[in-house]
Parts: C-alpha cells; sequence; structure tokens
C-alpha cells in the first residue's frame, strides 16, 4: 500500500505545475460583502475601493459544492484521491503560506496553477495514522502573478487516533542521590548549580564525580537565574502526556558559566531569537516536584490588544460558506464526529481570515498585507472561545512583522506571522 501511494505521489509531482484552472466568477463584490460579514470585518477599503482581502485568494478558485466535470489536472485534488482510495479518508489543513504581490480587484479574473511539493508518510498523529500532502500554487491576472501559498495538508485514516492521556500523566524527572539538592533547590525556589569542594567547578547537569580535578566532594551555588538562550527546540507534534502544545524547550548559558534546560514559557515560537535574555521561574507540578523554567526577560515587539471570539456553530458555517468550503466537517457535525472530531470546526481559510482581521484591525484600514503564515495546531470547535493575542515588530525593508497567537481551552489553534507593508 505505501508503495502505491509513494508511486502515484511521483508520478503527479513529475507531471510539474498544473495548466490554469480559472475561477469560476470574477472577483466580485457580493463575494466580497458575503466573506466580510462571516468575518466580521468592518474595514471599509474593501468594498470603497473595490478590493478583494488579500486572505480571500484561495477563495475564487475553491471548487464548490458542485465542481464541474474537468479534466483539468489538480495535484491536490488528484493526490486525495489516491489516499481516499487508500483510506485516508479524512482531512485536515496543518499549513499555509501565502505571499501577496497586489490585492485582487473587483472584476479580475483570475486563475490558479499548482504543483505537488512533497508527500511524506504514514505518520502517528494525534488525529490518527496519515500522510501530509504539500502544493505550491499561484494566482494570476492574465500573465501577472498576484499571490502564491505554499499549503499541506494532512489525509488520516479515522478512528486511528491514540487515546489521550490523562493529566496525572505529566513528565516527571527521575529524582537520585546526585540530583536530590537540585530539587529540592526548586522547591524552595532556588536555581542550584553543583560545586565541586576541592576545586571549585560548576557542572551540570550534577554527578558523583567532579570532570576537572576527580574529587567526589560536591557542593552547590544558587544561580541567579539569568541567561540567555544558546539553542532552542518547539515541539508541536505529537502531543506530550499533561501539556498544552505548542512546547518550547530552550537551552540556556547561565550566568555563571554552565548550560541549563528547561520550557521557556509564555514566548510565541516567533519571537524567540538565539542569544535573548531569560530569567528562571519556578513550576510547581505537585507535591513533590517543582520545575525550573524560562521566561524572556525583555519580551520584544509592541503588544496588540487581545481579542476573543465566540466560535458559535453559526460562525462556523457561515465563513465556511463564505469561504466556498463545502468539505462536511465544517457544517455537519455526524460527519465531524465520524471523521474523528469532536464537533464541526473552523476552516484554515477561516483562520486566516481571523488573523488578517486581527492585525489590520490594529494596523488600520489603509495597512497592505505583502504576506502571511499560518501554522494551524489544536481545531477550534463550534463553542470554543478563541482568544488571540499579538506582538509587531520591525522586520526587513521597513516592513512590520505580526506574530499572532490564537488559543482555545484545548491549546493553541494557529501560530501566524504576517508581513504588514511599510
Amino acid at each position: 500500500m505505501d508503495e502505491t501511494i509513494s508511486a502515484a505521489a511521483r508520478r503527479i509531482a513529475e507531471a510539474g505545475e498544473s495548466p490554469p484552472r480559472p475561477a469560476r466568477d470574477p472577483v466580485n463584490l457580493p463575494g466580497i460583502r458575503g466573506w466580510l460579514e462571516a468575518i466580521g470585518d468592518t474595514n471599509p477599503v474593501y468594498e470603497r475601493d473595490g478590493l478583494a482581502p488579500p486572505a480571500m485568494v484561495q477563495v475564487w478558485t475553491m471548487p464548490g459544492l458542485r465542481p464541474a466535470a474537468s479534466g483539468a489536472a489538480d495535484p491536490l485534488r488528484d493526490m486525495s484521491a489516491v489516499l481516499d482510495a487508500a483510506g485516508f479518508t479524512s482531512v485536515v489543513a496543518t499549513n499555509c503560506e501565502q505571499t501577496y504581490a497586489r490585492y485582487l480587484r473587483e472584476g479580475e479574473r483570475v486563475a490558479v496553477r499548482s504543483r505537488l511539493v512533497g508527500v511524506t508518510g504514514p505518520k502517528r498523529t494525534a488525529l490518527g495514522e496519515g500522510w501530509f500532502v504539500t502544493t505550491e500554487s499561484t494566482w494570476s491576472v492574465a500573465a501577472e502573478p498576484v499571490a502564491t501559498m505554499r499549503f499541506r495538508v494532512l489525509k488520516f485514516r479515522p478512528g486511528t487516533a491514540a487515546p489521550a492521556a490523562g493529566p496525572g500523566a505529566a513528565l516527571r524527572p527521575a529524582i537520585g542521590p546526585d540530583t536530590a539538592f537540585f530539587w529540592a533547590g526548586t522547591a524552595a525556589g532556588e536555581l542550584r548549580v553543583q560545586r565541586c569542594g576541592e576545586c571549585g567547578a560548576l557542572r551540570h547537569p550534577p554527578g558523583p564525580a567532579c570532570p576537572r580535578c576527580g574529587a567526589t566532594k560536591p557542593e552547590y551555588a544558587v544561580a541567579s537565574g539569568a541567561g540567555r538562550i544558546h539553542s532552542y527546540v518547539v515541539h508541536r507534534h505529537p502531543p506530550l502526556p499533561g501539556r498544552r502544545l505548542p512546547v518550547v524547550v530552550a537551552l540556556v548559558d547561565l550566568a555563571e558559566g554552565v548550560r541549563m534546560v528547561g520550557e521557556l514559557r509564555g514566548a510565541d515560537p516567533d519571537q524567540i531569537r538565539i542569544g535573548a535574555p531569560v530569567r528562571v521561574e519556578f513550576v510547581r507540578l505537585d507535591d513533590e516536584v517543582t520545575l525550573p523554567a524560562w521566561r524572556l526577560d525583555t519580551p520584544a515587539g509592541t503588544p496588540l490588544p487581545p481579542w476573543e471570539l465566540a466560535v458559535t456553530p453559526t460562525v462556523v458555517i457561515s465563513t465556511a460558506l463564505a469561504t466556498r468550503d463545502f468539505q462536511d466537517v465544517h457544517h455537519d457535525r455526524d460527519a465531524a464526529v465520524r471523521r474523528g472530531g469532536k464537533d464541526i470546526f473552523l476552516n484554515i481559510l477561516t483562520t486566516a481570515g481571523l488573523v488578517q482581521r486581527y492585525v489590520t484591525d490594529w494596523a488600520g484600514p489603509r495597512a497592505t498585507l505583502r504576506g502571511m503564515a499560518i501554522r494551524l495546531g489544536a481545531p477550534c470547535h463550534a463553542y470554543d472561545t478563541l482568544a488571540f493575542t499579538g506582538r509587531a515588530r520591525d522586520g526587513a525593508g521597513g516592513e512590520r512583522v505580526v506574530t499572532v497567537s490564537g488559543r482555545t481551552a484545548a491549546g493553541e489553534h494557529v501560530a501566524a506571522t504576517v508581513r504588514v507593508a511599510p
């Protein structure tokens, strides 16, 4: 089966870019108005100037509820059909990166060309066993490219998700004779670093003998808790027992000259920079264990006002219709549950629109977006509350770079980076 899927992926990828697939309709004001109403975007520029919101670019070439029969190649559709036949019938978008050369104008007819970039799998994910399919698309008006997109979806087999771990299954450190002093320190709000009682050398992690002089006379010093990020990783998948993803784990150079690993809390992954100053904080896991963690000492950028959206079933369904996405998991609760969800949930086109709305509400109606990268995490279901936060910083060429996080009670739904023209 894996060989059949891989062979199909090679065949579709080798076919290269598809012929242009024209939009069913020109860019039109009723379509723009419907999208604005569903997203809740009150920016007057679009209707007044006859411009389509940039996050709508994919909407114009969506196949619709009853796509017309066509022999034109569509790499995502063709690869999805192969995976459907193999039993990977459920789909969820995971990543979307768009770049805008200019906004589309009312009356223009856009066409899209696409190619298959890659298919990887089978992978075990929180939703189930599946394959990641990545495509690249370019939208053009006549011969003028106006936008590009790199898009990734997960095609997974329903009913193959691993059972979720309960809150009592949180990862715990191993505490032994060599490390007991360290964990006693964290419980007391101290960051203790082992020091050799013979030569005074500091070391971490602790051990029974000094690596410099070989003495077995361990003592400890209390560190200041200040340091700088030496390196870091962002853990997004698979789920961790008792943790809300994503989790950032940082390797920190302490001011005392040793390195220590711990979670970096309260920072958007896109804000993090090597060398950024951090300070320790202590997180009580239970009555026996307190973990050291890190927090950025000087968060970068200007914070955006927070925004919360109550995601009602009406929001989920109306935005799916406005984005011309008729996948059943966005309007049919029974189908969503049958395909592995707990309820209907937002589609990625809607999430992109909400991120755009959040940024332009802050930046002002005349703000021009140059690009947006969206990464989805936990699904946002009907009856969730989606809470947005963001920070803006200066980017290259005078652009403003805005990092956005949208969270629900289940975790981070979206992490986005938006580039705003100067």
